[in-house]
């Protein structure tokens, strides 16, 4: 999202978790990782900032240094309020979606990760799905005064929020939010974005 919004072209190459180390001779332990020419940039929000550093002609990601420390804040929100109830939900849909080594590997890492067998984590999903919609009450209360959270347009904050709902709709299915609710209407018209950018990955 971060790269359309640039207006960036770009080609991407999706990795099984496995052959992650082998991406760029092992130059990180995790994806997303951008090549752009003979640079390499890991992280999400540290390859947002190079993007708006490296084309300050193109369209903002930040809207300035105010907009970029905000967006912290919601990476964090985004981490600690969401991340672990679409991990419940979702952990047993992304198993069943690997092949047999890549399961081998999400069962030891999240075993190691989480302290329990994701059977374990899996059986609190339904509780979670319940209260899911009161955790984006902030988010609610923000999009009353504005479509988006970077004011009348997108910036990366959006993308931010955007990615973890966007990780549910992919593995488990959409969000469990009604369909009036205004946090899913953002979110439908995030998945609208860069001419339909998001509708692009399937839903599971």
């Amino acid at each position: 999202m971060a790269l359309a919004h640039k207006g960036l072209d770009f080609v991407e190459r999706p990795y099984p978790f496995t052959a992650i180390p082998e991406i760029e001779e092992g130059f990180s332990k995790t994806v997303p990782i951008l090549r752009d020419g003979d640079r390499l940039v890991r992280d999400s929000f540290e390859i947002a900032v190079y993007l708006d550093e490296t084309y300050p002609d193109r369209p903002t990601l930040f809207g300035g240094e105010g907009g970029r420390v905000l967006s912290r804040f919601v990476e964090s929100f985004s981490q600690m309020v969401l991340h672990m109830p679409v991990t419940k939900m979702a952990i047993m849909h992304i198993h069943d979606m690997l092949d047999t080594p890549d399961q081998e590997y999400f069962r030891a890492s999240r075993l190691d990760r989480l302290g329990k067998e994701i059977e374990a984590v899996a059986a609190e999903g339904d509780a979670e799905r319940e209260t899911f919609a009161a955790r984006l009450e902030p988010v609610r209360r923000t999009l009353h005064f504005q479509p988006f959270l970077g004011g009348d347009s997108p910036l990366f904050a959006d993308y931010i929020l955007f990615g973890a709902l966007q990780w549910m709709r992919v593995t488990a299915g959409p969000p469990p939010l009604a369909a009036d609710d205004s946090v899913m209407q953002w979110f439908e018209r995030c998945l609208d974005l860069h001419d339909g950018l998001g509708r692009r990955v399937t839903a599971a």
